[in-house]
């Protein structure tokens, strides 16, 4: 049974499910159109439900950064993972419990030593973990860079003598997350292309298999034209949508899918402050905007219905309060909210926020809490 907002605790975390559904359907199509498979990051969703609405089936495929995701969601029955942090030789063990229950998950790396210890865990347990070798398509953070064709050489062989599964490449246009011209967006989908295929390639050349050529981020996948030599795209923030992604251009603040009800719970007039309950606890302390030509505080409010008031901001936060106000230089009138009355937030960064939960409260159209879906949180 449907219930209204104003019977939620506060702070809580709100999931618009026809939104949600909608930003899956936008990019399965547009990936659709560019002959290549979605994989869904499950990092921001953390959701069995969430997962279900944006994989192509409940078995996947999907990849997660943590291994208490894969847990999660092979335990939810999906059965194609990547865990896509670089694997930490202590860790083996768990991904082989993990594929034993009858997940294929693969792996990444992008280093000889890693490489040596993957392979001696496959000599020593007989199982054959399918890897991916991370590549740099940008010098954002990790990989092998795609030109280095001696070092993915060398890590591809040494994975296969010692019995392990060479799966292919997969890289991540970090840098794109500083862009926001919609060609420069496009100029990096393309570099993150041809730096996966030419990584690919020199694997090709050495006699090394290399199946699966995986891209992925959120401004790339939505900006990409051509996507030769790519098997599958990753992305993952696009299905809740946030802040920043808004000013990437990924997202519109109209997509935006997840949001935070607070409580005013007082105000400082002289000031043109609303206190509410909804600190950096609830909404997270990711400033990510702050470096964006919008700085968007702590998150922009909207009523509770979810349109947001004009240039009305969490200007600053406490642990477990938040400061609405005005955004400066804005020529807006302060709401009159009085004490007792709910604002949504949303966030600068849907991951962050999520994190500070563990469930959605998922509303109807119109704005009436129709479930509530678990998310987990953890490693």
């Amino acid at each position: 049974m449907a219930e209204p907002l104003d019977t939620l605790q506060t702070p809580c975390l709100l999931l618009d499910e026809a939104r949600l559904r909608a930003n899956a359907e936008r990019m399965r199509t547009h990936l659709a159109g560019l002959g290549v498979a979605l994989r869904p990051h499950l990092k921001t969703a953390k959701s069995l439900e969430v997962g279900r609405i944006a994989m192509a089936s409940p078995e996947g495929p999907a990849i997660v950064s943590t291994l208490l995701e894969a847990e999660y969601f092979a335990a939810g029955g999906v059965r194609d993972m990547i865990y896509g942090v670089g694997i930490a030789p202590a860790k083996l063990p768990r991904v082989a419990a993990i594929r034993a229950g009858g997940t294929d998950l693969s792996i990444i790396l992008d280093s000889l030593e890693q490489a040596e210890a993957v392979a001696a865990h496959a000599r020593a347990s007989g199982d054959a973990i399918p890897v991916l070798i991370e590549v740099d398509a940008d010098g954002h953070r990790s990989g092998v860079a795609p030109g280095d064709a001696d070092t993915l050489v060398a890590i591809g062989r040494t994975l296969v003598a010692g019995g392990a599964k060479l799966r292919g490449v997969m890289l991540h246009a970090g840098d794109s997350y500083s862009l926001r011209d919609p060609e420069a967006l496009a100029a990096a989908a393309e570099n993150e292309r041809v730096a996966a295929v030419t990584a690919a390639e020199a694997l090709r050349a050495a006699g090394l298999p290399c199946p699966v050529v995986s891209v992925g981020s959120t401004p790339t996948a939505r900006f990409a034209r051509d996507l030769t030599g790519i098997t599958e795209v990753r992305a993952g923030v696009y299905m809740l949508g946030d802040l920043f992604q808004a000013g990437v251009g990924s997202v519109a603040v109209a997509d935006i899918a997840v949001s935070v009800l607070a409580t005013v719970i007082g105000h400082q007039r002289a000031k043109g402050w609303i206190i509410v309950d909804a600190g950096w606890m609830a909404m997270s302390r990711d400033r990510g905007t702050a470096r964006q030509a919008v700085d968007q505080g702590y998150g922009l409010v909207c009523d509770q219905a979810g349109q947001p008031y004009p240039d009305l901001i969490v200007a600053d936060a406490n642990q477990e309060h938040g400061i609405v106000a005005l955004r400066k230089g804005s020529g807006a009138s302060l709401p009159e909210l009085p004490i007792g009355a709910q604002i949504r937030i949303l966030p600068n960064h849907a991951c962050a926020t999520g994190a500070q939960y563990d469930r959605y409260h998922v509303l109807d159209g119109e704005n009436r809490v129709t479930a509530t879906w678990p998310r987990i949180n953890g490693w």
